[in-house]
């Protein structure tokens, strides 16, 4: 499999590439919470998939990503849009660069799997910090919404079994709702989504998208959310 790691410090244009062919989630997260005049912190910001939706709408956002060369991507793109409410910061999920109770949404997309798969040590730890800072930064009724993988290359949710601990304890055990989207990539061509695939999922699937032909790749998405 790739290093995603590797991936998020050294290729994060070719990443923004890829994630930008999924449709805009700004209608999923409006759907929980409305984000007009709001203070939003998104967790794992990366290029900028969430934040570069939600700034228009946001009365201020703050990016959070363990990689900076991720968050340069994201500020060019907001930069380029004309925006000015948003600030980035190189930060762990677990020790959040903000006051307590001085947001209204955070927002983590695809991010705090990466410390709470059940391959990673003190994963249910790890979990729990980062649910105490959340909870920490946000104003009384925040908003916390989480997405996560349900399976890349499947018509219905087949989360990669390292991650299924994870959603268990996010339903269980600190009571978030729970629902599933379909989020598929629509690649130009075969080519693309060959050399997309590959890249990022690895060569069985790359594969798979060869023999069967999948300019679309389906992908489900998992969204969790809590009011704190």
């Amino acid at each position: 499999m790739p290093n995603h790691e590797q991936i998020y410090k050294t290729q994060a244009k070719q990443y923004d590439l890829m994630i930008s062919r999924q449709p805009s989630l700004l209608a999923v997260i409006e759907e929980i919470t409305p984000i007009k005049g709001l203070g939003v912190i998104d967790l794992g910001a990366g290029s900028g998939r969430l934040t570069s939706v939600l700034a228009p709408h946001a009365k201020s956002i703050l990016a959070l990503d363990a990689s900076a060369a991720m968050l340069e991507v994201n500020a060019q793109q907001l930069t380029h849009a004309g925006l000015s409410n948003w600030k980035t910061s190189v930060a762990d999920h677990r020790n959040i660069p903000a006051d307590d109770n001085s947001a209204d949404v955070i927002v983590a997309g695809w991010t705090i799997c990466y410390l709470t798969s059940s391959e990673v040590p003190n994963n249910e730890l790890n979990l729990e910090q980062i649910i105490l800072e959340m909870k920490r930064v946000l104003r009384p009724g925040g908003m916390i919404v989480i997405m996560e993988t349900m399976g890349t290359g499947y018509e219905a949710p087949h989360p990669p079994e390292f991650l299924t601990q994870y959603y268990s304890l996010l339903e269980n055990k600190y009571g978030f709702s729970h629902k599933w989207i379909r989020l598929d990539y629509q690649f130009a061509d075969l080519e693309e989504a060959e050399r997309q695939a590959r890249f990022f999922f690895g060569n069985e699937l790359a594969d798979r998208v060869v023999v069967e032909k999948l300019v679309t790749l389906p992908e489900c998405a998992g969204v969790w959310w809590l009011e704190v």
